[in-house]
């Protein structure tokens, strides 16, 4: 009996083969399509979040701090505050010893009712030189009257002497007579020269008067207690002296935290020295420096997201661009570069721009001047 299964032919089909190449190519079909998805994917969340965007790490916190300084000079009798220590705007930073400022109060408020009492003094000399003035008129008008008397006197004995000397050769009248009547005349003429001399001394002592009273009435003229030069000045005085003392209290001009402290009890201070620094972290702003090359785009109120290394990547800070620096800091260095060389080599130059903070974010979490950030300006917001 013949072997059957000699006589069944080997299966030589190319089916495995061409299924594996099949799925081969479904295979890298699927893996193109993943890929171009995944590539489109990333695109639109590049174009949506990404596009338009400028980053650097190169910048760092700052504020406009408040140097403390001494209004006036004098020992310190009182430090209220520690370094690092958190203040309000107004609350007492330190206090000086105030007695020589208390001294130079009083003596100011002296020298105030000094030129009150001058001032009023000043002001009873005029009505004094007013009545003088007044009283020398009437001594005018009253030797005018006796001019008058002594003229009438002297025309009553002229008419006598030559009523006398008209009947003379009658000898109705004496020898004696005439010569009694010629000595009246002579009489009355002396009576009216010295009337009219006294007017002419009532006049100049009028005029004296009238002097002394235009003296007495500058010192008061177009013034008042209030105004009036010398008591102005005395109340200047007396407020500059109140304004020392006042300022024997410091106190903090702005809110934010103390820093740089260098001031002791004890110590003496001079009128300017600086004592302390205050840094209101509340108004912080970013300057971050970027590239020249990335200006293209970077305009005044673009949207800003910052990072902070001292809170990490979970804190993001929201702020916007509110300025952009007038040169680079090499330009304005103590000995800014000179590219004249022929050793030339170009240096990508970084522009500061300044950011200012939300003020939300600032109080949730405070920042402190000079820490790190990272800072990514959306240049899609025009």
């Amino acid at each position: 009996m013949a072997d059957d299964t000699a006589a069944i032919p080997a299966d030589t089909s190319p089916e495995p083969t061409a299924n594996n190449g099949a799925k081969r190519a479904k295979f890298l079909r699927i893996l193109l399509l993943v890929v171009v998805v995944a590539a489109l994917i990333w695109a639109a969340w590049y174009f949506l979040t990404q596009a338009g965007r400028v980053h650097t790490d190169n910048a760092y916190v700052g504020a406009d701090s408040a140097v403390v300084t001494a209004l006036v000079a004098g020992p310190v009798a009182e430090v209220r505050v520690a370094g690092t220590q958190a203040v309000k705007k107004g609350d007492i930073l330190v206090i000086l010893d105030a007695s020589d400022a208390k001294l130079a109060v009083a003596d100011a408020e002296a020298a105030l009712r000094l030129a009150r009492q001058r001032y009023g003094q000043a002001g009873a000399n005029a009505d004094a030189a007013r009545a003088r003035v007044v009283a020398r008129g009437a001594d005018v008008n009253q030797s005018r009257a006796r001019l008058r008397d002594a003229n009438a006197a002297v025309e009553k004995a002229r008419a006598e002497l030559a009523r006398r000397e008209s009947i003379a050769g009658t000898g109705a009248v004496s020898a004696e007579e005439i010569t009694a009547a010629r000595a009246a005349l002579q009489s009355a003429t002396a009576a009216r020269d010295l009337a009219s001399a006294a007017i002419t001394s009532a006049q100049a002592t009028q005029g004296s008067a009238s002097g002394d009273l235009g003296a007495a009435e500058a010192l008061v003229r177009g013034t008042t207690i209030d105004t009036a030069p010398d008591v102005a000045a005395a109340q200047a005085r007396l407020e500059k002296a109140e304004l020392d003392l006042a300022r024997t209290v410091i106190r903090a001009p702005v809110d934010g935290i103390v820093t740089n402290k260098q001031v002791q009890v004890g110590q003496r201070i001079a009128a300017g020295a600086p004592i302390m620094t205050i840094v209101p972290i509340a108004t912080a702003y970013v300057d971050a420096n970027y590239k020249e090359s990335q200006f293209k785009d970077i305009r005044i109120g673009q949207p800003v997201e910052l990072v902070s290394d001292y809170y990490g990547g979970d804190v993001v800070f929201r702020g916007k661009v509110v300025g952009i620096a007038g040169g680079t800091g090499a330009a304005f260095s103590l000995i800014p570069a000179q590219n004249a060389t022929g050793n030339w080599v170009k240096v990508v130059q970084r522009l500061p721009v300044r950011i200012a903070l939300d003020p939300r974010d600032v109080k949730a979490h405070p920042l402190r001047v000079g820490l790190s950030m990272e800072a990514t300006i959306d240049t899609r917001g025009k």
